[in-house]
C-alpha cells in the first residue's frame, strides 16, 4: 500500500472518529463518584441498552450534550453493566435522569426530553436561580430572549420581599427565567416603589392586544406563594406559542389550538400574522366573560394531535383549528380559517352556545369496518 494511500486512509479514519465522537460522558461503577465530583453540575441518564425510550432519547441527549459542552456536563450509566451505582441511586425504570451538584444528587430531572428542552432546562439549572443584572445592557440582553423573563425590581437586595422572590425563583427555576436588579434607572422605570416583580413576555410575541409587560399588583404583599401564582396566571398571555417544551404547562385545560407552519426563526412575520387573527377573536370572547385558553402550534411538530382531530397534518397555507377540553372532549372547526377571523368567531360562538357536535375519532373507523365486513353478516341482515 502506497504512503499516499495510507495517508488518505488515516485522514478518513480521523474524520470518521471525529464525526462519531460523543460529548456524553460514559460512567461506570468504578469512576462514577470521582467523575461527578469534578463538575459543579451534571445531568446523568441511567439507562438500559434494550430500552426503547432510551433509544429514542439517545440522539436528543447527544445533541444537547454538544450544545451544552463547557457549560453543563451530560453523562450516562448503563445499568445492565453498572448495577451498584444504579441501585445506590434508586433507579427502577429507564431512562431515569438525575441532576448532580458538586458530586451530590440534587434531584430528579423532570424537564423536556428534546435536545432544545434539555439545553433550556439545564442552562437554568447551571447558574443561580435568579441572575443578578448589573447594567442596562445586561437587562436588555436578558429580556430579549425567546422565552419570557421574570424580573425582581428591588432597591434593597437584602429586603424580605427580595428573599421571597429568590425562593419563588428557586422553586420555579426549571420552568421560567428569573433575574433581579437594583439599577436605579430601571427601578424608577418599572417599579418606583423599589419592591416589585415584572413579567416580560418575549419580544417576538409582542402584539396590540395585550401588554408586553405585567407588573405584580402594587397593593399586594410580596410572598413566594403570591409570586408563583402571579407568574402562572400571566406568563403565557392570551395566546402563547405552544412547543414540545412548554406543552405540559399549557395543556390540561379547555384549550383552542390553531395549528399551522409556526416558525419564529425563519418566518416570524408569517407566524404572527395568523396568531394575531386568533388573538383578535380570542380577546373579543375573553372580554365578554367567556372562559377558554388559546395557543398556536407548529402543524408538523404536533402532527399527532392534528390527526387526532381528523385534520390534515401536512403543510397548508392556513391554520386548522380544534378545541380539546379538560375532560378530553374534542371539537373541530370544519370551516376554512378566514383572514378576517370570522370563521373562528363563528366556531367559537357555536362552541359557547353549545351547538357544536363533539368529534369522535372512532365514528368513521367503525363505519368503515362495518361497511367492509357486511359480506360476513347473515343474508337477512345484509339486505337491511
Amino acid at each position: 500500500m502506497t504512503r499516499s494511500l495510507l495517508g488518505a486512509l488515516f485522514v478518513l479514519l480521523v474524520a470518521f472518529n471525529a464525526a462519531w465522537a460523543s460529548d456524553v460522558i460514559d460512567l461506570t461503577d468504578d469512576d462514577f463518584e470521582a467523575s461527578v465530583r469534578e463538575y459543579s453540575i451534571m445531568l446523568v441518564e441511567f439507562y438500559a441498552p434494550w430500552c426503547g425510550h432510551c433509544k429514542k432519547l439517545a440522539p436528543e441527549y447527544e445533541a444537547a450534550a454538544t450544545k451544552l459542552k463547557g457549560t453543563v456536563a451530560l453523562a450516562k450509566v448503563d445499568c445492565t453493566a453498572n448495577s451498584n451505582t444504579c441501585n445506590k441511586y434508586g433507579v427502577s425504570g429507564y431512562p431515569t435522569l438525575k441532576i448532580f451538584r458538586d458530586g451530590e444528587e440534587s434531584g430528579a430531572y423532570d424537564g423536556p426530553r428534546s435536545a432544545d428542552g434539555i439545553v433550556s432546562t439545564m442552562k437554568k439549572q447551571a447558574g443561580p436561580a435568579s441572575v443578578a443584572l448589573r447594567s442596562v445592557e445586561e437587562f436588555e440582553k436578558f429580556v430579549s430572549d425567546s422565552d419570557p423573563s421574570v424580573i425582581g425590581v428591588f432597591r434593597d437586595l437584602y429586603s424580605d420581599p427580595h428573599q421571597e422572590f429568590l425562593k419563588a425563583a428557586n422553586s420555579l427555576r426549571e420552568n421560567y427565567r428569573f433575574a433581579h436588579m437594583d439599577i436605579e434607572e430601571l427601578v424608577n422605570k418599572y417599579d418606583s416603589n423599589g419592591e416589585g416583580v415584572v413579567l416580560f413576555r418575549p419580544l417576538r410575541l409582542a402584539n396590540k392586544f395585550e401588554d408586553s409587560t405585567v407588573s405584580f399588583p402594587a397593593d399586594e404583599k410580596i410572598t413566594t406563594h403570591k409570586i408563583k401564582k402571579f407568574i402562572q396566571d400571566n406568563i403565557f398571555g392570551i395566546c402563547p406559542h405552544m412547543t414540545e417544551d412548554n406543552r405540559e404547562s399549557i395543556q390540561g385545560k379547555d384549550l383552542l389550538v390553531a395549528y399551522y407552519d409556526v416558525d419564529y426563526e425563519k418566518n416570524p412575520k408569517g407566524s404572527n400574522y395568523w396568531r394575531n387573527r386568533v388573538m383578535m377573536v380570542a380577546k373579543k370572547f375573553l372580554d365578554a366573560g367567556h372562559k377558554l385558553n388559546f395557543a398556536i402550534a407548529n402543524r408538523k411538530s404536533f402532527a399527532h394531535e392534528v390527526t387526532e382531530f381528523g385534520l390534515d397534518a401536512s403543510t397548508g397555507d392556513v391554520p386548522v383549528v380544534g378545541i380539546r377540553t379538560a375532560k378530553g372532549e374534542k371539537y373541530v372547526m370544519q370551516e376554512e380559517f378566514s383572514r378576517d377571523g370570522k370563521a373562528v368567531e363563528r366556531f367559537l360562538q357555536d362552541y359557547f352556545d353549545g351547538k357544536l357536535k363533539r368529534y369522535m375519532k372512532s365514528e368513521p373507523f367503525l363505519k368503515t369496518m362495518m361497511a367492509q365486513s357486511r359480506w360476513l353478516w347473515p343474508k337477512t341482515l345484509r339486505s337491511l
